[in-house]
């Protein structure tokens, strides 16, 4: 069984290797899915996988890379499927 997740990252999140170290992350824990900055200064994020890898993720999202200062996640249920796991340009 696999399940996906949306979610939108809050904080010092762009400009701080998000974006890439959330794809490297992804691919470290077999996750598909894709990640983009949004124009609000957040950083948005649908993660698709087994319950443990998408919780792993969820888990890695709330901290970020060494640079970033996550304050908050918001994660609601979604329905997508992905092959890989892509950086999306900005919106």
């Amino acid at each position: 069984m696999k399940l996906t997740r949306h979610l939108v990252v809050h904080g010092r999140v762009q400009g701080v290797n998000f974006r890439e170290a959330m794809r490297a992350q992804a691919q470290r824990l077999g996750v598909t899915g894709w990640v983009r900055n949004r124009s609000d200064g957040s950083v948005e994020a649908m993660v698709h996988g087994t319950p443990d890898s998408v919780e792993r993720m969820l888990e890695w999202t709330r901290q970020g890379p060494p640079a970033a200062r996550v304050t908050r996640v918001d994660i609601e249920p979604a329905n997508d499927a992905f092959e890989d796991f892509d950086r999306l340009p900005s919106v």
